[in-house]
């Protein structure tokens, strides 16, 4: 079923595979020629026999009558086979480089493109980095079981069976002798597969969770600073480290074990077709050279052996990893689109709570039959105690989550029978943490809407209090704004983000406590922006207590529809 899987995620590139195959399988008649040059020179340079009747029909007379001539054939021939291999060689890792990042890539665009539509429960449950070790680290997987793995396995089969093919026509009981290891080297490899892929599985996920210590405490440097805690962030990287080394030494040993049985049993292999062929030579059945190119051929016939062996063992973290990325892709959002869902150009606003209840799980109650209608145009002001359910509820407008019970609706339709883009693009939110990204303050305020010109930027700045600010930056526009906006102030990050959302021009707003990190004087310069924000649309802003300064300067205004909506734990009041 997994093999299955990866075949059919790779299905674009099965003619790449198909090429890559076939120059893999140029090496197998150069293999076979390898021992063709020694087996010449010992037996029709050295003993003074004559070439076989090919090379009789098609070499030059001169080359054939003197033995130095046959020597120096057989010296060229060594040359050719060479040369060849090194060209196979080189077309083969083009191939392979190519044709594996491109599986990689493809893999991974399609694990982050599913892993962003998951439903923010999963990511709350998990945590973001665990999906970002799977993109990372578990996608290569189809590179090292298709590249690396089958078409290798294949490879080796075929040249297993040529071996054995011209083997047997110069000794069939030399082949017979080395053959006699196989049913050894199978039951090591299937005894040793599924114990490696559960052990590789337990150490990723210890990998995972080492480094996921690494990206939260790099993330948070300034509160982990901030409360002298580097040590103790130090000690839970090592503590988790450690887990994952004894798993990784438990891994290595039982390769280890594998390894060293399938070494003994080909030790012995070899040492019973030595002792077999020098009787054979012995009692003049064989030739010299024959034994020599059987011997050759015997590590040629070995490595494949040895391939199939080891491989399946390596294998299984390939395998593991693969299972790992494609468990991400199994996960079902639980926001999902309906196959029938209705688009939605811009919606007029109207908003309606009917008995609706969410919870988080069995025991985490948030929110319990809220019923409330909001008018196109009107501002809706939520308030109430911290973890009160007040981003929950304005979570639920967005379908970051679905209700548990009850429905809400848009312009008298179901949230949930609206396509999921049409519904978001009619929403400007704004956080209480504004989130900006590593790029200019222009590509921050742009993220709205990428086509907006420079006009139209400037507009949504000088709308949002934020262009005089950005004419004092060194590079104005252009200026970069740090890893999540560090290199600006608390204020100047709110004003990016409303002049992100004046840009968006949605007809609904969501401002989760807009003021709550910013000064006195930024505030008001805030607060007026929001004001002109706010006009004509649909407005929901969360603050901590009904006074809060942006839900009384945006509520009380005058010639709009106002609301209230204190929420305590799982009830609420409304009030207009």
């Amino acid at each position: 079923m997994l093999y299955a899987r990866l075949l059919r995620q790779a299905q674009p590139y099965w003619l790449h595979l198909a090429a890559l195959f076939v120059v893999s399988l140029l090496s197998i008649p150069l293999a076979l020629l390898i021992p063709l040059p020694v087996k010449i020179a010992v037996d029709n340079v050295i003993s003074s026999h004559s070439l076989p009747g090919f090379f009789e029909a098609v070499l030059p007379a001169a080359a054939t009558r003197s033995g130095a001539g046959v020597l120096v054939f057989a010296a060229l021939l060594l040359v050719s086979i060479a040369l060849l291999e090194q060209i196979q060689g080189l077309f083969s890792s083009l191939l392979r480089t190519y044709l594996g990042e491109k599986l990689v890539l493809t893999f991974r665009a399609q694990l982050f493109h599913h892993a962003q539509r998951l439903s923010f429960s999963y990511h709350d449950r998990t945590g973001a980095f665990d999906a970002s070790y799977r993109i990372q680290y578990d996608a290569p997987a189809i590179q090292w079981v298709l590249i690396d793995g089958i078409i290798p396995f294949a490879t080796a089969a075929l040249t297993l069976s040529g071996m054995i093919y011209v083997t047997a026509t110069i000794d069939w009981q030399l082949a017979l002798v080395a053959l006699g290891i196989s049913p050894v080297l199978i039951g090591v490899s299937r005894a040793y597969s599924r114990r490696l892929r559960g052990q590789w599985h337990e150490f990723s996920t210890l990998h995972s969770s080492a480094m996921a210590v690494v990206q939260e405490a790099l993330a948070t440097l300034r509160v982990v600073s901030s409360f002298g805690r580097e040590d103790h962030e130090e000690a839970r990287f090592l503590h988790r480290s450690r887990k994952g080394l004894w798993a990784r030494l438990r891994v290595d040993f039982t390769q280890g074990r594998s390894g060293l049985l399938v070494g003994l049993t080909l030790a012995m292999g070899t040492g019973a077709v030595l002792v077999v062929g020098t009787r054979h030579v012995q009692a003049g059945t064989l030739t010299l050279g024959q034994l020599l190119v059987v011997v050759a051929y015997l590590g040629q016939l070995y490595g494949p052996l040895e391939t199939l062996s080891r491989m399946t063992a390596h294998l299984q973290r390939s395998l593991a990893s693969a299972e790992r990325a494609f468990a991400l892709l199994d996960e079902v959002p639980d926001v999902a689109e309906r196959q029938e869902a209705k688009a939605l150009p811009r919606t007029r606003g109207a908003v309606t709570f009917r008995n609706v209840s969410f919870r988080y799980s069995k025991d985490r109650s948030i929110l319990h039959d809220i019923s409330f209608d909001v008018s196109p145009g009107t501002r809706v002001g939520i308030a109430g105690a911290t973890g009160a359910g007040k981003t929950t509820l304005v979570s639920l407008l967005t379908r970051f989550y679905d209700p548990t019970d009850g429905a809400i609706l848009l312009d008298g339709v179901d949230l949930r029978d609206y396509k999921l883009a049409d519904l978001r693009k009619q929403f400007g939110i704004h956080l209480q943490e504004p989130v900006l990204f590593s790029a200019s303050i222009f590509e921050n305020i742009a993220y709205a809407r990428p086509d907006a010109s420079y006009e139209e930027v400037v507009a949504a700045a000088k709308a949002a209090n934020a262009h005089e600010f950005i004419l004092r930056q060194a590079e104005r526009y252009e200026t970069p704004v740090g890893e999540r906006g560090m290199r600006l102030s608390g204020g100047e990050r709110q004003r990016i983000s409303i002049a992100r959302a004046f840009l968006k021009d949605a007809p609904i707003l969501v401002l989760d406590e807009p003021t709550s990190l910013v000064d006195a004087h930024t505030e008001a310069a805030v607060l007026e922006a929001i004001q002109r924000l706010v006009r004509g649309r649909t407005t929901f802003i969360v603050a901590h207590h009904l006074g809060a300064p942006e839900l009384r300067r945006a509520i009380d205004a005058r010639r709009w529809p106002t609301g209230l909506c204190e929420v305590h734990g799982a009830e609420r009041r409304h009030s207009r």
